[in-house]
Formats: structure tokens, C-alpha cells, sequence
């Protein structure tokens, strides 16, 4: 759970919302292939049957900012710098628009590049 405190109160927004919104954001971009789990995450996908919807990210609160962390899997040959620029742009435009916080960072791991084929 994410919580923000404001003059009006505490703003609470669940973690799989915020997961769901930023890995849709990140994985729509160009030069995306996919998400990379953390082995916590790739855990809870074997139990289950199924990728789990927080796949690649984890955000967390900072002097009340929001802090984004995603590793990805890129198309090879791409230009790196652009795709993740491109990612920061989306994802933090993204969670603006949907919840009025503020994004203090967005992080980007590129994990592993693949080709378009594979």
C-alpha cells in the first residue's frame, strides 16, 4: 500500500494498482519485448500458474514522491538511452495524470535484450 500524506489527509493506493498501471505504461513503449521478475515475483508466478501483474516493478515512497523501479528486456539493436527515456516520460506522465502524486524517479534496469524473432 502507497500512502501519501496531504492537507486533506492520507491518500492510500494499493501496490497492485500502481504495478498495473506503470508495467502497462513501460511495456507499450517502443523497444520493449517484456518485464524481468524479481525471484520474490517469479515465485509467486510458479504458485500461481500465471505472470503476475507486478511483474518488473516496484515503487515505493520517498519524501513524499513516488521512486519507480523496472527492469526490462529490450529489442536488440535498439538505442538504449531513447528507450528508456521514452520510458521515464511515459510511466511518470502516466502516474501523474491517473493519481495527482508526484514521480521523484524513475529508475530503469535494462536486464536483457533479445531479438525480435526470439
Amino acid at each position: 500500500m502507497i500512502s501519501i500524506e496531504n492537507q486533506y489527509g492520507t491518500v492510500e493506493i494499493s501496490q497492485e494498482y500502481f504495478s498495473n498501471l506503470v508495467g502497462k505504461a513501460a511495456s507499450e513503449c517502443f523497444g520493449v519485448v517484456g518485464m524481468v521478475s524479481s525471484p520474490a515475483q517469479g515465485l509467486r508466478a510458479a504458485i500461481r500458474g500465471k505472470k503476475t501483474p507486478d511483474e518488473g516493478v516496484r515503487v515505493r515512497t520517498s519524501g513524499g514522491g513516488l521512486i519507480v523501479d523496472l527492469h526490462i528486456v529490450v529489442i536488440y539493436g535498439m538505442n538504449i538511452a531513447a528507450v528508456t527515456r521514452s520510458i521515464v516520460n511515459r510511466v511518470r506522465y502516466t502516474v501523474e495524470q491517473a493519481t495527482g502524486l508526484e514521480v521523484a524517479k524513475v529508475n530503469v534496469f535494462v536486464d536483457a535484450m533479445k531479438t525480435e524473432n526470439a
